[in-house]
């Protein structure tokens, strides 16, 4: 009782991750359950490769095409919101609207003959998906701040890139923090498709679950990327939450 007490306590992102890497490590022990789903299957625990390190390569490809559209998507939304750069700002919000639309699955398609199969194409379709949310949620972050607070800090002396780091991305950050959250974990279930162009991650099971129509492996793919994003999200959760309380305070 006291255990599940000082779990708790460490909240959920912690209690997500328990649980995604005891799926990760443990997952044979879940054979009886997985052979009720697919009874006639002579293998129901997909086994091509650990699934810890399927993990592992999951968290890496999502990792690095999100630190490239944060700093791509946040850089340009703060060029854009200067003096010098504001009359492309509506060319910006519409480039990252069809890097959103245009789906994951065209970009690698048109990827692959160009830089081949593996990890690579899924980074950039991964960048591509990731971009809007982020772009997006800055520009209303930083056009939200209010404008006496702006010349509140131009009357005390700031230069402007003083007032951008020091009164601006402070106040807007639980807004942009918002939109690399929703961001981050819509990557982490479309970064599945890499399986498809050979970049091994988690997606693999679920490949090869519908090539070899076999539902356990799916369900065991989906399993672990849903844990994954449950596991992100509510961490980003408990950050945003402390970004807004000290949001609060200062105001």
């Amino acid at each position: 009782m006291r255990g599940a007490q000082r779990l708790a306590r460490g909240g959920w992102p912690l209690i997500w991750l328990l649980l995604l890497l005891g799926l990760a490590l443990g997952m044979e022990s879940l054979e009886p359950l997985f052979r009720w789903l697919e009874p006639d299957s002579r293998q129901v625990i997909y086994q091509r490769a650990d699934f810890l390190n399927l993990l592992g390569r999951h968290l890496l490809v999502v990792t690095l095409a999100s630190l490239l559209a944060i700093l791509l998507g946040v850089s340009a939304a703060v060029a854009v919101t200067r003096p010098g750069g504001r009359d492309f700002l509506p060319l910006l919000a519409q480039t990252a609207s069809m890097g959103q639309t245009f789906p994951p699955v065209a970009v690698l398609a048109l990827a692959v003959p160009v830089l081949g199969f593996g990890t690579l194409p899924i980074i950039v379709a991964l960048l591509l998906y990731g971009l809007l949310p982020i772009v997006r949620n800055t520009l209303a972050g930083i056009q939200g701040v209010d404008p006496a607070v702006g010349e509140a800090a131009r009357g005390m002396g700031m230069s402007g890139w003083q007032r951008l780091w020091q009164v601006e991305m402070p106040l807007a950050a639980p807004v942009i923090l918002a939109g690399i959250r929703t961001s981050v974990t819509v990557n982490i279930a479309t970064a599945a498709l890499g399986a498809t162009v050979g970049a091994s991650n988690l997606g693999d099971p679920i490949i090869s679950g519908i090539v070899n129509g076999n539902t356990a492996y799916v369900v065991q793919g989906a399993l672990m990327i849903g844990l994954l994003a449950l596991t992100v999200d509510s961490a980003f959760e408990r950050w945003q939450g402390r970004l807004e309380r000290a949001r609060a305070a200062a105001a």
